[in-house]
């Protein structure tokens, strides 16, 4: 069964930057998108950004684009979101998520809808915050 584990969440004042890792194990077809969720107090989970870990396609929200990074290491079966020029509205518990490429791609239309993903992992804190 794959596991996700997210590490590198922590409390960061406006303007700084935090690099959130997604550890993988256990997969069980040869591609996945990967997807970075957040969920907010009084708000609904949201998709933050996606890669495709066979070929590195990638997607983002709209409030993110510019100052979020998504990558992947193969090798390390780890997805990164390297995010800068944090803002306190990026205050979330952080999620990784995993799909197999057959269902959907991170060019959907679907892809930042949490319906979609099947595989979840425990979630890491980021504070914006003075």
């Amino acid at each position: 069964q794959l596991r996700l584990v997210e590490s590198g969440g922590g409390l960061v004042q406006p303007g700084g930057s935090l690099r959130l890792s997604c550890a993988a194990s256990g997969f069980t077809t040869p591609s996945y998108n990967i997807g970075w969720f957040r969920l907010a107090p009084g708000k609904e989970r949201e998709g933050v950004s996606c890669i495709n870990t066979r070929s590195g396609n990638t997607n983002y929200v709209d409030s993110v684009k510019g100052r979020f990074t998504i990558s992947r290491d193969n090798a390390r079966n780890t997805v990164y979101l390297q995010m800068k020029d944090l803002k306190p509205e990026d205050t979330a518990l952080y999620y990784c998520a995993a799909v197999p490429t057959t269902l959907f791609t991170c060019g959907s239309s679907t892809w930042s809808s949490a319906a979609g993903w099947d595989y979840w992992g425990q979630g890491t804190q980021v504070t914006v915050s003075s």
